[in-house]
């Protein structure tokens, strides 16, 4: 409308001008309702076209959007493990700290685990000691058999002594028995001596093996019941918390709540959609104004800071299926990242909110250039002037959004 205005004042109004002053036809009699177009036809029809041209120059050259917010993260609130809720230690839209414990899920099963692997470990070194007593014992086996075997072999030198002497007091018979009996106790030192190895092996290998593996089974059951304990991983708020004590959670099924991170929020920073016909003429650095559903009758400014390279109308997952491009829902649009301009205007601006945004072409550059020629200097000249026509239908907008939001729409 606002267009259509500025271009009557160009076209149609001269037009009836001369018309009325130098045709001398009047309102009412030879332009009337029925005569208008017939006598007006030159102006409307010019205003119509120049509109359209000004409406397409203003909207290409200077491109808006009504799509675009700030985001925020937000982590969802879940055990690692599904239990009951036992306790409760917050409450809704209070604020934790990082570590801060948030509720606790019933852990006997996991406190019986803990107290049954400290048993094993008890277990195992309580036959640690078992097996330095028998190691022990086994040493003190190993040198009586030692002390028998010396004894033996003793008695089978002198008798083979005696002997070789020639003595009649000894029988061969004797020898044969000593010989016997060597024999046999050097079979009981070996056995003495592999018991003594077997007792070493299970104090130096095998108990503290079981030792380990109790230790870690000790280990395990204490992270199983930590997983009982659900704490912040980030400060921030509690949103849509309602858990009581009795509630069953579950990482897959039920949620207990989300928490909104405050420290990576960024406030300065708003994502905005544009037309894909707009990729060209929208660069980083190029000029922004700005307005909020939640800050009203504000216009901010902004300054483009990065477009993203792609469109996410073209992203691809692997499935199945071919994906055909005529099943694309809609044409996706050109992200564009906009910044305040100076910093702090967009401190008080919630994260989410539904703002409005315009952008410039701006020509100055290519303007001071003395090679520019006459033609393309006038166009720039226009491109420019009329970027303050979308500049007051964002004001005009931002002065009608509460009255059209609260007064037509009812929110």
């Amino acid at each position: 409308m606002l267009e259509l205005l500025i271009c009557s004042l160009l076209t149609v109004l001269p037009d009836y001008l001369f018309r009325r002053y130098r045709q001398g036809k009047r309102i009412g009699h030879e332009i009337n309702f029925f005569s208008v177009w017939y006598e007006l036809r030159f102006g409307i029809t010019a205003c119509f076209v120049l509109t359209v041209a000004l409406i397409t120059t203003i909207f290409y050259y200077h491109p808006a959007t009504t799509r675009v917010a700030s985001y925020f993260r937000t982590v969802t609130i879940l055990p690692e493990a599904g239990g009951r809720v036992s306790g409760v230690n917050v409450v809704n839209n209070q604020f934790v700290q990082a570590g801060e414990v948030l509720f606790q899920l019933d852990a006997s099963r996991q406190e019986a685990a803990v107290e049954t692997a400290k048993a094993k470990i008890a277990e195992i070194e309580a036959s640690l000691a078992v097996a330095a007593t028998d190691l022990a014992a086994t040493s003190a086996g190993v040198s009586q058999v030692e002390a028998v075997l010396r004894q033996a072999k003793e008695d089978l030198a002198r008798n083979l002594t005696l002997r070789e002497r020639g003595s009649a007091a000894v029988r061969e018979a004797e020898i044969e028995r000593l010989q016997n009996q060597v024999a046999q106790r050097e079979g009981e030192l070996e056995a003495a001596r592999a018991r003594q190895a077997s007792v070493q092996e299970n104090i130096t290998v095998l108990i503290p093996a079981q030792r380990s593996s109790a230790v870690a089974a000790l280990e395990q059951a204490e992270v199983e019941l930590a997983k009982m304990t659900v704490v912040a991983g980030v400060s921030g708020r509690v949103e849509q918390f309602a858990l009581q004590a009795g509630d069953f959670v579950s990482p897959l099924l039920r949620p207990a709540g989300i928490l909104v991170p405050q420290e990576h929020v960024e406030r300065d920073r708003f994502v905005a959609g544009f037309g894909q016909l707009t990729a060209n003429v929208i660069k980083p650095g190029m000029f922004a104004e700005m307005g909020c559903l939640s800050k009203p009758f504000t216009v901010i400014p902004m300054v483009v800071v990065e477009i993203q390279d792609v469109i996410p109308s073209g992203q691809v997952r692997p499935s199945d299926q071919l994906r055909d491009p005529q099943d694309n829902p809609r044409p996706g649009t050109v992200t564009v990242y906009l910044e305040p301009l100076y910093a702090g205007q967009a401190d008080d601006i919630p994260p989410g909110s539904t703002c409005l945004a315009n952008a410039y072409t701006y020509n100055h550059d290519q303007l001071s250039d003395p090679a520019l020629g006459l033609g393309e200097w006038a166009f720039l000249h226009m491109v420019d002037t009329v970027g303050i026509v979308h500049a007051l239908l964002l004001r005009l907008q931002m002065l009608l959004l509460p009255v059209q939001t609260l007064v037509f729409s009812g929110h």
